[in-house]
C-alpha cells in the first residue's frame, strides 16, 4: 500500500529513527513510501509490494575474522551470493554473517531490516558499502526506511546524495552468482 510519497514523519513507535526522513527531507531526496506487514525474505518483500521497474534489494551486513572489518553488501534478491567468492573481492579474511548486536551498533537496525539507509547511524565510517554493479546500474532501488514494516523507492541520484552525506564510498563490484544458483 502507497503510504505517501513526500510526507516527511517526526516520530512513529514503529520507526525507531525518526531522522531518517528529516534527512531525506534536508537532501530533497524524493521517494515512494509502501507500508506492508513485516517483511524477513526477498520473496515476501516482492509479494508486498506492486510490481515496479525498481530493484528490490537484498542487504548482507558481514564481518571478517577478527571483527575489525564491517561490510554492507548491497546486491539483487535474484542472486545467490558466494560468501567466500565475496570475501576474496573485498580482500577479506573469512567473512560471516554479523551478530544483531553489531547490526544495532553499527547501522541501528535488527536483523531483517538491513538496509543501505542505515550508514545514517554508522557515524564513525566503521562500515564498508559493497554495491552490486547490477543494483548500481538500476535507475530505481526498494530501500527499507530502517524497520521491515515500509519499503522506500529512491532514485539511484537520490542514494549517492545519501551516501555523500554519511561519508560512504561505495565499492562498485561485479559480484559473481554462487556456482549452480542458475544464475549468469
Amino acid at each position: 500500500m502507497l503510504a505517501d510519497s513526500h510526507s516527511f514523519k517526526t516520530s512513529d513507535a514503529d520507526e525507531p529513527m525518526p531522522d531518517l526522513y528529516a534527512l531525506l527531507h534536508e537532501l530533497e531526496i524524493s521517494y515512494a513510501k509502501y507500508e506492508h506487514p513485516p517483511v524477513f525474505t526477498c520473496d515476501e518483500a516482492s509479494a508486498a509490494l506492486p510490481d515496479s521497474p525498481a530493484v528490490q534489494t537484498k542487504n548482507i551486513f558481514l564481518r571478517d575474522k577478527r571483527g575489525r572489518r564491517h561490510l554492507l553488501l548491497v546486491t539483487t534478491c535474484e542472486k545467490a551470493v558466494d560468501i567466500k567468492r565475496f570475501a576474496e573481492q573485498s580482500h577479506a579474511d573469512r567473512l560471516s554473517f554479523a551478530s544483531p548486536e553489531r547490526l544495532m551498533k553499527h547501522l541501528g537496525v535488527e536483523p531483517g531490516s538491513v538496509t543501505v539507509l542505515g550508514l545514517i547511524h554508522d557515524t564513525a565510517s566503521a562500515v564498508e558499502l559493497y554495491i552490486d554493479a547490477d543494483v548500481w546500474n538500476t535507475p530505481e532501488w526498494r530501500c527499507h526506511p530502517l524497520v521491515n514494516t515500509a519499503t522506500l523507492v529512491i532514485t539511484r541520484a537520490d542514494i549517492e546524495k545519501f551516501l555523500a552525506r554519511t561519508g560512504h564510498s561505495p565499492h562498485v563490484i561485479a559480484l559473481e552468482a554462487r556456482a549452480g544458483s542458475g544464475e549468469p
